[in-house]
């Protein structure tokens, strides 16, 4: 894979993500990114759950989906850490993994911290001129850092500070350009309601991620790309039915704080790249519902210790088409958790589509209940 290969491969990522089998003409109407990796979900929590995780009820890696649901957790403290095999249907070295973990120093504020790393597994480098550059292994990871506080006692507010490198190539030239490693900065804001009593009861969720810099892989470049920002909302219905049974329906919203390229012509890709980071969120509206995805899951507990899941993540085909069903098993036992999640992908291009059989592995810590 030369380099030029390897930057598509990356850069047309989310289109992967979504379908291996749209038209070129559809292909414009998609948006895509650099570092993708940032819009892949973390937890197998979530995972079972559609990818619902907006205003689900708190957990060690809340911080992703919605930092301003940290300071409602039960704990004094808790971590997560997981592992996601990676498109396992078209690459057998490819994963994602992700730690994460939060300490409330009081009932009112929560702080957590946060790390991501995806690993594109091996490739072999060439030039422009097929010689052999040699072998390495592109990845990209994100550091994360986040507070959260309660504005009422129902309330929530969560910011998260966000840096990310992604290490695809560096001192290479190619078509007369010198690539090298990206960097970016990111925030996100977010805001928690819980408005359940004695369990029961409603939450919702806001969340604007991703909101920072431009990047780009290219030394000098005057013209740079929009990282995926995003905009998601999300309810979750919770009843307690007895002292074993407890059952959460959650629904979330997400759209993609990008626009799409109309046309792919020297000079409009050259417009499309010129534009500011703010008016890329606003002209990103210019395509709404259209570009926005549904996830919808549920979550069963039996006496908080064995639980069942499954969802659904709608995405129309003319914007990705990613529809898939997905389904699984949570265990807690004292201070563990255990997590796990099976997605199977729906819709046409079913036999063909790169999400097919995806595991994400979760493993849970929590200590200290919160009982100040």
């Amino acid at each position: 894979m030369n380099t030029l290969q390897l930057l598509r491969r990356t850069l047309l990522l989310w289109m992967v993500l979504s379908t291996m089998m749209l038209s070129a003409q559809q292909t414009l109407n998609i948006a895509t990114t650099p570092a993708p990796f940032l819009r892949i979900s973390p937890d197998a929590r979530a995972g079972g759950m559609g990818d619902a995780g907006i205003a689900t009820l708190p957990d060690a890696g809340a911080a992703y989906w919605n930092a301003g649901k940290l300071v409602f957790n039960e704990e004094t403290g808790g971590a997560a850490v997981s592992y996601v095999p990676w498109l396992r249907k078209i690459s057998d070295d490819v994963y994602f993994a992700s730690a994460s973990g939060f300490y409330k120093p009081d009932e009112n504020q929560a702080i957590g911290i946060g790390v991501r790393y995806f690993s594109l597994g091996d490739t072999r480098f060439t030039s422009d001129g097929h010689d052999n550059l040699g072998t390495h292994r592109p990845r990209e990871v994100s550091l994360d850092l986040s507070y959260s506080r309660r504005l009422t006692d129902a309330l929530g507010l969560g910011i998260s500070a966000r840096y990310i490198h992604s290490a695809l190539v560096n001192n290479v030239s190619g078509s007369g350009f010198d690539y090298q490693h990206a960097s970016a900065v990111a925030a996100d804001i977010g805001l928690y309601y819980d408005n359940r009593t004695d369990g029961d009861g409603f939450t919702f969720g806001t969340a604007f991620s991703n909101l920072g810099s431009k990047i780009s892989y290219i030394r000098n470049a005057a013209e740079k790309d929009f990282i995926p920002a995003n905009w998601g909302i999300g309810a979750s219905w919770n009843k307690v039915m007895n002292e074993l049974h407890t059952l959460s329906i959650a629904v979330d919203a997400n759209k993609l704080l990008v626009p799409v390229l109309k046309a792919d012509s020297p000079d409009a890709i050259r417009q499309y790249r010129q534009k500011t980071v703010a008016q890329s969120w606003g002209d990103s509206f210019s395509d709404f519902p259209g570009q926005a995805g549904i996830a919808a899951g549920l979550e069963y507990w039996y006496d908080q210790v064995f639980a069942l899941r499954t969802g659904y993540y709608y995405e129309s085909m003319e914007r990705g088409g990613r529809q898939y069903l997905t389904a699984g098993i949570g265990v807690r036992y004292n201070i563990l958790g255990f997590s796990f999640s099976y997605l199977l992908p729906s819709g046409s291009g079913v036999s063909q589509n790169p999400l097919s059989n995806t595991l994400r592995f979760s493993l849970l810590f929590n200590w200290g209940a919160d009982n100040r």
